[in-house]
């Protein structure tokens, strides 16, 4: 039976684990250091160094007071290269000594240092931990068809044999798992995103604010490039101009300010920075989420708590928040699909979801109160295995 190194069995040394600190993955874990430390036990966070900006800087400079255990940034690439074994090595240096509990990893990339640092420790110091891995959807979105999934697969089928337990954030990204790499031959918990009671707060829209609304990555991944592109196309469709604000940063931001400039005068494309998505939610009428694929994305969570109308597509876990209102989601990657859905959403021509109940749904269902209960009972669980 493994126990705790700590000197109260009660209370947990965590360190969590994940390469990029933007977008849903940092708000995860923002929330579970948060609980966690106010239940007493000591957490450390080990992200990457180049990824995000200003916003993620001040988020990571308020997090640090908390990580008691150390915030550890060091240069992290986001695909497989050479580099990995040196920062393994600057990794395991620095956190030797830190004696975890609890190694939580997040991400494909981040779920690979974790848990091979991890092992190192329990065979090459004899320390006692557990190592939990999150997908977060990572490398379930990739193709099984293509060589790049065939190897990302195979990769996590490796690195499952070093895993102490799974942790799925949807049925979408657990089923997707054993789709894709194999049934778990290890234990896994199901364990969804959750906000917090005073996110339920209504956000009233600014008087200047923008037909529609973006927050999130900057990547071809979540449709950026097909939401610009129905943008002149509801233009069209309703003889007026329309306007846009998109909001985060990301790979491909400047590709999108490229082609925004193309789309002529009748559409208005402003650009900001990453921001809180409550500040955000009242800069556009309706938020657009035009997403190819997700897991459990936090932003629908939000707007929905927040009483915000948007429009989401029918991918990863978001018909799991809809529900019975799944019928209002859109075909994924197609843009006359979004086109008609955004310009009879602007018309009221066409049958949107019930907001009001999908609110009650997310405050019911979705809460960090439960997410991080159900974690803890998945690391007391897996410490006594």
């Amino acid at each position: 039976m493994t126990q705790p190194s700590s000197a109260d069995p009660e209370k947990l040394r965590i360190l969590h684990c994940f390469r990029s600190p933007v977008g849903g993955i940092f708000r995860h874990v923002r929330d579970l250091i948060h609980q966690q430390k106010t239940q007493g036990h000591s957490v450390g966070v080990i992200c990457d160094s180049n990824t995000g900006g200003d916003y993620e800087d001040q988020l990571l400079a308020e997090l640090e007071p908390s990580a008691e255990l150390g915030l550890f940034r060091i240069p992290m690439d986001r695909s497989i290269g050479p580099r990995d074994a040196l920062v393994m090595w600057k990794l395991y240096s620095k956190i030797r000594n830190v004696r975890a509990d609890v190694i939580h990893a997040h991400g494909a990339k981040g779920g690979a240092y974790a848990r091979l640092i991890g092992t190192l420790l329990r065979r090459g110091r004899g320390q006692r931990l557990v190592r939990l891995y999150c997908p977060h959807g990572g490398s379930v979105h990739y193709d099984q068809n293509r060589l790049s999934g065939r190897l990302y697969f195979g990769l996590e089928r490796f690195f499952e044999l070093l895993t102490d337990r799974l942790i799925f954030v949807s049925e979408y990204e657990r089923d997707s798992y054993f789709a894709k790499v194999g049934k778990a031959h290890c234990p896994y918990s199901m364990v969804r995103n959750g906000l917090n009671r005073d996110e339920f707060a209504p956000v009233e829209t600014d008087e200047n604010a923008t037909d529609f609304l973006y927050v999130g990555m900057m990547r071809d991944l979540k449709g950026v490039d097909l939401l610009i592109d129905a943008l002149p196309l509801v233009a069209k469709r309703l003889e007026r101009p329309i306007s846009a604000t998109l909001i985060g940063g990301g790979p491909d931001l400047s590709t999108y300010k490229a082609r925004a400039s193309e789309q002529g005068d009748e559409v208005k494309i402003k650009f900001l920075d990453p921001m809180p998505a409550r500040h955000a939610f009242a800069l556009g009428k309706t938020l657009i989420v035009p997403s190819r694929a997700e897991s459990m994305p936090y932003i629908v969570l939000e707007a929905l708590a927040a009483s915000r109308p948007l429009l989401a597509t029918r991918v990863g876990g978001i018909p799991e928040i809809f529900a019975k209102n799944s019928g209002a989601l859109i075909e994924p990657n197609n843009l006359d699909a979004l086109e008609r859905a955004m310009s009879g959403h602007v018309t009221g021509t066409v049958i949107g979801a019930d907001f009001d109940e999908l609110r009650e749904v997310v405050k019911t269902r979705f809460s960090a109160e439960a997410m991080t209960e159900t974690i803890m009972q998945a690391y007391r669980d897996t410490l006594k295995s």
